[in-house]
């Protein structure tokens, strides 16, 4: 493997374990680690770009956002709902310090405006 191919592999592991991340913590964001590695896939391994485009968990970020496609409301709707309920609500109840929980309110009505601004497919 060339150089080149393993800087990129390994930049695409990288970014690809911070999307892994962000999907669990609310104030790293999946879908710009997913993107860069998908990009460092193409152009390093064809077989780690082709997996990560049929991967069911980060497959449909790379789908959306190269098709521009719409966000279906039933999706919007859970990842607003497991954000809230589930990451928000649990690193508040561990953390339990009010300087904290003001910054996670924060991003968490950020990325709740995010989503709701993106453009939503009416499900038939």
């Amino acid at each position: 493997m060339k150089l080149k191919q393993w800087c990129l592999n390994s930049i695409g592991i990288l970014c690809l374990a911070l999307g892994a991340i962000g999907i669990i913590l609310p104030v790293l964001p999946t879908t710009p680690f997913v993107i860069v590695a998908a990009l460092c896939f193409s152009a390093g391994s064809p077989h780690l770009a082709a997996w990560l485009e049929q991967n069911r968990y980060f497959g449909p970020y790379i789908e959306h956002y190269r098709n521009k496609t719409d966000v279906p409301l039933r999706q919007k709707i859970g990842c607003i709902l497991f954000l809230w309920r589930m990451m928000l609500g649990i690193s508040m109840t561990i953390v339990q310090k009010s300087f904290v929980i003001l910054i996670l309110c924060m991003v968490g009505i950020l990325v709740t405006l995010h989503l709701v601004l993106l453009k939503t497919r009416k499900e038939c």
